[in-house]
């Protein structure tokens, strides 16, 4: 069974307007204690074998200086026996994609790169609250071809307040002649308490209503998939062979260890989330070792709905067959669900296989709330 290790770095220069994931303003005295902290928890994992990904999210990692990202990667390869994963991401920002800092990774055995981009228009970049320009991404860019860089992600947003799809399509085009192995696209979501959803309920802006959302996906997928991106998953596309291994871990629900504030695990049978507070996660890692909170055992109920929920989501689909050998057998509802879904247009059957049509995933979050509302027991 695939093993990853999810490395969380809460620290960003500004919070974006959109999002809503623990942050910390990068002081010296907190970029310390938290190193000191992570060096603890890695040198405290007894992994049962080699880590196959390690992924660097947050935040953003690459915000550390050099000599900081060096620390902490000697920590992660001591930590997985000296061995370096098959695959290992670090997420940027455009702005802190700088020559030395690559020289530090690509040294350390970092084999990916997903930077931020969200929208190579500078107007609606302003608008989502992103501190870095245009011109910072084109330097960025610059710099992944200069270090002959192929393995690299972009992400980006559509359906932004005030965003046409023709803008859209420029964005794609530009994102495209960059020339990733890898781009994600993600509709704009309104997270409660975030400032972008401060504005929504004061009227400063409005949502993209649901038939031009459904615009933007198609064409998405058309430009995207006439430029050589095969999409793999509802907002992810990618290069043959290109595929981000860690994330396919978690969605086909191996197992994964994370470490650092607000890190997520699934592993041995449980699921936990660490303190969404540098403070309380320092303390209980120094002072106990187990910074573990709101831990969840398994069942198999709960691993079959996400098996379904997150491999729906997937192009190649949900095989019924495989999830009955690994967590037993699915109740009648939901075997239901699933003949629904084909009887509507929302999915095809191939014997035990289940895949969305593309009517199905437009509909991927609805069809997810659909399963985890199902009864388990009949």
């Amino acid at each position: 069974m695939p093993l990853g290790l999810y490395l969380h770095v809460p620290f960003c220069a500004r919070s974006c307007d959109f999002c809503h994931f623990y942050q910390e303003a990068p002081r010296r005295a907190e970029l310390e204690r938290y190193l000191l902290a992570m060096e603890e928890s890695l040198g405290q994992l007894r992994l049962p074998r080699e880590v196959d990904t390690v992924f660097w999210g947050g935040g953003t990692p690459g915000l550390l200086p050099s000599e900081d990202l060096r620390r902490l990667g000697l920590a992660v390869v001591r930590a997985n026996g000296g061995c370096l994963p098959r695959e290992w991401t670090v997420e940027m920002a455009p702005s802190t994609v700088k020559a030395d800092r690559l020289e530090t990774l690509l040294e350390m055995g970092v084999t990916r790169f997903s930077m931020g981009v969200q929208t190579f228009d500078a107007k609606l970049l302003e608008s989502l609250g992103r501190i870095h320009t245009r011109s910072q991404v084109d330097g960025a860019i610059q710099l992944f071809q200069d270090f002959r860089i192929e393995n690299f992600n972009l992400d980006l947003i559509f359906a932004i307040p005030g965003q046409r799809v023709e803008a859209w399509e420029r964005d794609l085009q530009e994102a495209v002649a960059a020339g990733p192995a890898h781009i994600s696209t993600y509709c704009l979501t309104f997270e409660e308490d975030t400032a972008l959803w401060l504005r929504l309920k004061r009227g400063q802006v409005e949502k993209t209503d649901a038939d031009e959302e459904a615009l933007f996906f198609t064409r998405t997928r058309t430009l995207l998939e006439d430029a050589g991106y095969a999409q793999y998953e509802v907002s992810n596309y990618c290069r043959p062979g290109r595929a981000c291994l860690h994330n396919l871990n978690t969605w086909r629900m191996e197992e994964w260890i994370g470490v650092g504030p607000s890190a997520a695990s699934q592993f041995a049978g449980r699921r936990w989330t660490e303190p969404h507070s540098l403070n309380e996660w320092q303390e209980r890692v120094i002072g106990s070792g187990k910074p573990a909170l709101d831990e969840v055992i398994l069942t198999p109920a709960l691993l079959q709905q996400d098996c379904l929920i997150f491999g729906l989501r997937m192009n190649a689909g949900v095989d019924v067959a495989e999830i009955q050998r690994r967590h037993g057998a699915l109740p009648a509802s939901t075997r239901q669900f699933l003949e629904r879904l084909v009887e509507e247009g929302l999915a095809v059957r191939q014997a035990t296989l289940f895949r969305l049509t593309e009517a199905g995933r437009l509909l991927a979050d609805r069809i997810g709330e659909e399963i985890l509302g199902l009864d388990e027991t009949g």
